[in-house]
């Protein structure tokens, strides 16, 4: 039998469309998890989100893994996102510097003492924390307004 250009054009075609809609989709799945974990190039974990039911119940699945968990709203009880995040250590060094893209940010920090500072509409609020090894530690940021 001697082949037909066209059905291999055709048969390529929809070659070409499962891997079309199969890229699609799984850029779709990629999109839905937005609370990735990211990793500073000092090797502190790191992920935040928070923005919708979904987000906080992923994040919440996650919280096992971290050790400082820091939320972030007006006093009001709004949440907010887009706070800037700096975490020093008891040394003066600064171990992780990020923007939260939500009212949670979860980290993994090693035992010790450190500095938080998190700013939100150009003000800043500051804790002291000491973070144990495996326990959760929640601290809350609040700002009276935006």
């Amino acid at each position: 039998m001697k082949p037909n250009p066209g059905m291999k054009s055709k048969l390529l075609s929809y070659g070409c469309a499962a891997i079309l809609l199969g890229s699609a989709s799984f850029l779709a799945l990629a999109a839905d998890n937005k609370e990735t974990i990211a990793q500073t190039p000092g090797g502190i974990s790191y992920v935040s989100g928070g923005v919708g039911d979904e987000s906080i119940d992923r994040l919440n699945m996650m919280a096992s893994e971290f050790n400082l968990k820091l939320v972030f709203a007006m006093k009001s009880g709004n949440y907010v996102s887009d706070v800037r995040v700096v975490i020093i250590d008891a040394k003066g060094k600064t171990i992780l510097d990020t923007t939260s893209a939500g009212p949670w940010l979860l980290t993994r920090l090693p035992a010790g003492n450190y500095q938080i500072v998190a700013s939100f509409a150009g003000k800043a609020e500051k804790r002291q924390v000491a973070v144990g090894a495996t326990k959760l530690s929640t601290i809350d940021f609040r700002w009276a307004a935006e």
